[in-house]
């Protein structure tokens, strides 16, 4: 018998390589899904076998056998239809998708270790408390006709209560449900929601696992015949369910949904393309819908609103807009404003949090001599390097180098070398300052790694912390009950960004910070935003908690400008040793690209990240009503040298 099978190397660089079947014989019938080893060249891998296929007609064309079948359960069919999808509409090589269908290691003989995933599974009928405006959007969703339907719930709006019941309704019917998550480090809660209600039967999946681990967590998965409840992050649609029967996307709007790194895709796009295949519900629940997001479902009659707090004790918080211009806000620290620290003060002698929000980690961005200018950059991106003042050292926040603090500057040899700016770890030290006694924690990525994350919330839940510090992995979705008091230090930090998706993100942040208070733990609640640009709209809309406001605002800009909704994108990249390359190569592929129909070009303009280990980057940004124009434009290129290219990037920079 014969078979094709999905490799999971690259054998060839042309486009047929987005096919990249291979033909192999067995004795035996396979099913679909079916892992297998397979000799390619020199090397046995594994494969995935796609279908069974008629003997060539070319005799002479030598078909070799497989080596052996992996004895475990076959790939789910969904996940199979998701990897030809997900190499049509990307434009990826199925061998590279099919390394997100498999663990690492598969082929390794794992050591048999007893694990609590095993046991008996059974569970406690419980009854999850929908109040009224939780049962209306219940019933809104169940009476959609899509099978993508986006769940827009104000914070503290009660929605983990929908995803419990809608899960719950599936395990009643043997069905398993995935619940993809932005962070599992900060899903503590959520998980523990899903543990009472579903003992034994929760599953979570994250990186921080070892690949023993995963594989061994993958097979149970695979071979269950039980409904599970499987919480993790992107990679967790992947998990091989047979039963599946739904999938929840929380904090839908947030980025790390889209995977950066090949294979690109959208998780949200592929969570609703296997939704339509398996004719089951997937729900996108966010406070702050993405722009795309929010004009499908409308078009398509896909969206139900959760605008009502759960809780009846929750309330509005005190908003303080403060002007970072008026130096009279500011007489006792140039970082925080004299209203803010009077509020702390009060916070500290009633026992209550305070959360100061920067979204920048370090000490301060510029180190520079103020003699003849010098600036500290990275060897490898040509970017600004930032000081950590604890370690005394200056890191690369993208790549990682890292370099001692020079005594001297290395140009002029004089001795003033000045640090401009400000992040996390300086607001530390003038917090440390101004409140002497306080308690004083860092939120942000150089302080949360791994289990140290989970022990730092559960102090600050505890209330063993007084004042909190972070960036924006705080403003994923944390319920923090002896928070009082949001100050925002520079809420307009992100806004002047050159890029079509900045403000949006600008406003999700915001509106999920100030969320994170006034969930109806205290009687009172405050927020205080400092800002260069008060009267920026997307400043009032965040404060008002406006999100059709800011819809509108930015839905007018998008299509004002050729943005998506209303148009798709690609983003084609060429990066090379010397710039002088570089931009010979840009222009020829513009030249390629100019005579062609349908689509929009941009002058080749140097990337955000121009210079990296790698070399120069520049760019061409696509834009098209269609997207299959796009698809069509970058087949015609595709064999152009060094070309790598983004669909649906949601940011150009």
């Amino acid at each position: 018998m014969y078979y094709q099978v999905i490799p999971t190397k690259i054998f060839r660089q042309d486009l047929h390589a987005l096919e990249s079947l291979l033909t192999y014989s067995f004795p035996e019938e396979l099913k679909p899904g079916q892992i297998v080893l397979i000799p390619l060249g020199k090397s046995i891998i594994p494969g995935i076998i796609h279908h069974s296929t008629n003997p060539p007609k070319d005799p002479s064309f030598q078909i070799k056998p497989i080596s052996s079948v992996l004895p475990l359960p076959p790939l789910p069919n969904h996940l199979l239809q998701a990897a030809t999808w997900l190499s049509q509409y990307y434009l990826t090589p199925l061998p590279i998708i099919a390394n997100l269908l498999i663990p690492k290691g598969i082929t390794k003989d794992r050591r048999k270790k007893s694990t609590r995933l095993a046991l008996e599974n059974k569970t406690i009928s419980k009854t999850i408390p929908l109040n009224s405006s939780q049962k209306t959007a219940l019933t809104a969703l169940n009476n959609l006709k899509s099978h993508t339907k986006l769940l827009h719930g104000i914070t503290g709006s009660g929605k983990t209560n929908l995803y419990l019941t809608l899960a719950m309704n599936q395990f009643q019917k043997q069905q398993s449900s995935i619940i993809l998550v932005p962070e599992i480090s900060l899903t503590s809660q959520l998980v523990q929601q899903f543990q009472f209600y579903f003992p034994n039967s929760v599953i979570t999946i994250h990186s921080k696992q070892t690949e023993a681990t995963r594989h061994q967590i993958w097979q149970y998965i695979a071979k269950s015949t039980d409904p599970l409840i499987i919480i993790g992050p992107r990679s967790a649609l992947f998990s091989p369910v047979s039963n599946l029967g739904l999938i929840i996307i929380d904090e839908a709007h947030d980025p790390a949904y889209y995977q950066d790194n090949p294979p690109r895709y959208s998780t949200l796009r592929l969570a609703s393309f296997i939704a339509n295949t398996k004719n089951i519900d997937c729900i996108y629940g966010t406070a702050t819908p993405l722009i795309e997001d929010f004009y499908l479902a409308q078009k398509n009659h896909a969206y139900v609103s959760l605008l009502q707090k759960a809780k009846e004790t929750a309330i509005t918080p005190d908003l303080h807009l403060i002007d970072l211009r008026d130096s009279s806000f500011f007489s006792k620290n140039r970082y925080f404003s004299d209203p803010l620290i009077k509020n702390i003060t009060q916070n500290l002698e009633q026992h209550q949090q305070t959360l100061i929000f920067h979204n920048r980690r370090g000490s301060a961005p510029l180190t520079i001599c103020d003699q003849c200018g010098w600036q500290a950059l990275c060897p490898n991106c040509l970017l600004p390097l930032t000081l950590h003042s604890d370690k005394f050292k200056l890191t690369c926040h993208t790549c990682g180098y890292e370099e001692v603090v020079p005594k001297s500057c290395p140009v002029c040899q004089h001795s003033s070398i000045i640090h401009k700016g400000f992040g996390t770890k300086l607001l530390e030290s003038e917090l440390k300052k101004l409140f002497k006694t306080a308690r004083i924690a860092r939120f942000d990525a150089d302080n949360t790694t791994g289990s140290s994350l989970n022990h730092l919330y559960t102090d600050i839940k505890s209330g063993a912390v007084d004042i909190l510090i972070g960036t924006q992995l705080l403003a994923k979705g944390l319920d923090l009950p002896k928070l009082a008091t949001v100050g925002i230090v520079q809420a307009d930090g992100g806004l002047s960004l050159p890029d079509y998706s900045s403000e949006e993100r600008s406003f999700h942040l915001l509106t999920q910070v100030i969320g994170r208070v006034g969930r109806g733990h205290l009687s009172e609640a405050s927020v205080f935003i400092q800002t260069f640009q008060p009267d920026h709209p997307i400043i009032h809309f965040s404060m008002q908690n406006d999100y059709i406001g800011a819809y509108q605002y930015l839905i007018k800009k998008r299509q004002q400008a050729h943005f998506p909704p209303y148009y798709y994108l690609a983003k084609l990249y060429i990066t090379q040793k010397t710039e002088q390359t570089t931009i010979r190569k840009i222009r020829e592929l513009y030249s390629l690209l100019r005579p062609l129909k349908g689509i929009y070009l941009s002058a080749p303009t140097p990337a955000f990240h121009e210079f990296s280990p790698s070399g120069h980057t520049w760019q061409i940004i696509l834009k098209s009503p269609s997207r299959q124009n796009i698809l069509s434009a970058i087949k015609t290129v595709h064999t152009f040298p060094n070309l790598k290219y983004t669909l649906d990037p949601p940011s150009l920079l």
